[in-house]
């Protein structure tokens, strides 16, 4: 996040040329008005709120900048790469971060490279430097931490296989309709499975996040599959799709969301034929089961664990979005 814990570390004047690494879009930076405010993000939802309120956003930083404000995300070695660009493309730095979000850990491991300003407030920290190597800390790029696979920093799962995606895929028949979405695509695990199944001609990965998008593109060189960068539950498919097969997020933050899931099934079921079919994986205690009786005639279980449950939908009761 970008927090109350900012103007605090903007003594005197505030640099004119400033790049924010990875806020999201309720992020408050009206300590930043009236300078120019470059924005590195690549989820897709953000990067439309950004860009609607006039902010140049980008994916990756280019160039170099008075002061680099670094919003700390919830995965470590994704974090260490951003303060890693920040410092290369800086003058000054400043992290910012929920304790949550491992904001001590980052700021013991930096204070042995550098000297620290250090502001507390509202359950977290921003820290302010101004030198220090941080080479080691560098993004390496493509990862293959998973057979067969590639992953990058920033991505959901980055070293292993989902376990609700892997349950989902053992759950689906041998054979598939032939237009089909994964939305919510991550680096493309379900979406390779999916296109080794009987029947599929068209298949759309569907993905908010740029950097799991790219992994999956290295991972599915099949011509069937097409690839959006898109905001899943906003996504229109050029004309009305078969099925839909989806492991929906359920949070955006640490805090469990359902509403995030239940958005994925209905953006799912506007995206149907009358006859379109959608499977899905959730953890148990997800309630989807009422949205989805809302939007379809038939629901049923057909699979899953312990933790997780795969469930089959039929029969649209309404739909919405592209032309068939």
């Amino acid at each position: 996040m970008v927090s109350p814990r900012l103007p605090l570390l903007l003594n005197g004047p505030v640099p004119e040329r400033i790049v924010v690494y990875r806020p999201r879009s309720d992020a408050d930076l009206s300590a930043l008005k009236g300078v120019h405010v470059h924005i590195v993000q690549g989820f897709k939802p953000d990067v439309e709120a950004f860009t609607a309120q006039g902010f140049d956003v980008t994916t990756f930083a280019e160039g170099h900048f008075d002061l680099a404000i670094v919003a700390v995300p919830r995965a470590k070695a994704e974090a260490r790469a951003l303060i890693a660009d920040a410092v290369l493309r800086a003058d000054q730095v400043i992290v910012d971060g929920q304790k949550t979000d491992g904001i001590d850990s980052l700021l013991k491991d930096i204070r042995k490279r550098t000297d620290v300003q250090v502001v507390s407030k509202s359950h977290g920290k921003a820290l302010r430097f101004s030198d220090g190597d941080f080479s080691d800390w560098a993004d390496p790029g493509p990862l293959h931490l998973i057979e067969g696979f590639t992953t990058r920093l920033g991505v959901f799962s980055v070293d292993r296989i989902d376990k609700a995606s892997q349950v989902l895929v053992d759950s689906l028949p041998d054979k598939l309709p032939a237009r089909i979405a994964d939305l919510g695509a991550g680096w493309g695990y379900l979406s390779r499975a999916i296109l080794a199944r009987e029947g599929v001609k068209d298949l759309h990965l569907v993905e908010a996040e740029a950097a799991a998008l790219a992994s999956a593109r290295d991972n599915i060189s099949d011509p069937r599959a097409q690839f959006h960068w898109e905001d899943a539950t906003k996504f229109k498919p050029p004309q009305l799709l078969d099925a839909v097969i989806m492991n929906p997020p359920f949070h955006t933050s640490r805090a469990a969301d359902p509403a995030l899931g239940q958005a994925f099934i209905k953006a799912a079921a506007g995206m149907l034929t009358p006859q379109g079919q959608l499977w899905l994986v959730a953890n148990r205690q997800l309630p989807y089961e009422a949205t989805l009786a809302s939007l379809f005639g038939n629901i049923a279980e057909i699979g899953g664990t312990g933790g997780f449950k795969v469930l089959h939908a039929t029969k649209p009761l309404r739909r919405t979005g592209s032309k068939s």
